[in-house]
């Protein structure tokens, strides 16, 4: 059996972080083994990036931070995602190669084909299996984060002006658009445990046919989502 590669993708405060970590403790207890990573900062080397670029106190040229970035991704793919694959592994990762399109490319500028090239090079045309959008409303997004940045410091990102985030928001849908087979959408702005409902219905069937689930399991998450239960 080959390995599963499955991507959570959303702008700030669209709560794909949050979601990760719900599903890997059910999927876990399930018995799937699973690996979690993030971008960037999903290895030690793009752990010290992930800081360079984020902190709000550095000032970072948009070039640099696409190049960084890139950086960041071919060191992930060839250390941890391409590893876990090559074992039948299942690896979900908080963000990939869409985040630079919709980030960098509709929110910088950099124009469709560098941002194409940059991301062939570093990934060597690694595409997910899966990818699951979180959409909510800029408004909302901006809600969640600045609520979050009470407990936690706000990242570069995150001081962006809205305009930059409409760009990414609508760069993110329309990769969606584009691409429905593997893209698949969902609406987060309701509760955590009603967004929980929709990723759990999307994934545990997705994991059945790809052979990491059991009939049993799918029975079991069919006859609680009926009980209104994550």
């Amino acid at each position: 059996m080959s390995g599963t590669f499955i991507t959570f993708e959303g702008i700030d405060g669209s709560g794909k972080s949050t979601q990760l970590r719900l599903l890997a403790n059910f999927l876990r207890a399930q018995g799937v083994e699973l690996v979690l990573t993030r971008e960037p900062g999903g290895t030690p080397v793009g752990g010290r990036l992930r800081e360079a670029l984020l902190d709000v106190q550095g000032e970072v040229d948009p070039l640099t931070e696409l190049l960084v970035f890139a950086a960041d991704r071919a060191q992930h793919v060839r250390k941890i995602i391409r590893p876990v694959l090559s074992k039948g592994g299942v690896l979900i990762s908080d963000r990939y190669a869409d985040a630079t399109r919709a980030y960098q490319g509709a929110g910088r500028g950099f124009s469709s084909q560098l941002i194409s090239e940059i991301i062939e090079l570093a990934t060597e045309g690694l595409v997910p299996d899966l990818t699951i959008l979180f959409d909510v409303t800029v408004e909302e997004s901006t809600h969640r984060t600045r609520r979050r940045s009470a407990k936690n410091k706000r990242d570069r990102l995150d001081i962006e002006k809205e305009d930059f985030h409409l760009r990414v928001r609508e760069e993110y849908l329309r990769i969606a658009r584009a691409e429905p087979e593997r893209i698949k959408l969902i609406d987060a702005a309701g509760t955590i445990e009603e967004t929980q409902r929709q990723l759990r219905a999307i994934i545990v069937p997705f994991l059945q046919r790809r052979g990491h689930l059991t009939d049993r399991l799918i029975n079991t998450m069919r006859h609680r989502t009926r009980r209104g239960h994550c």
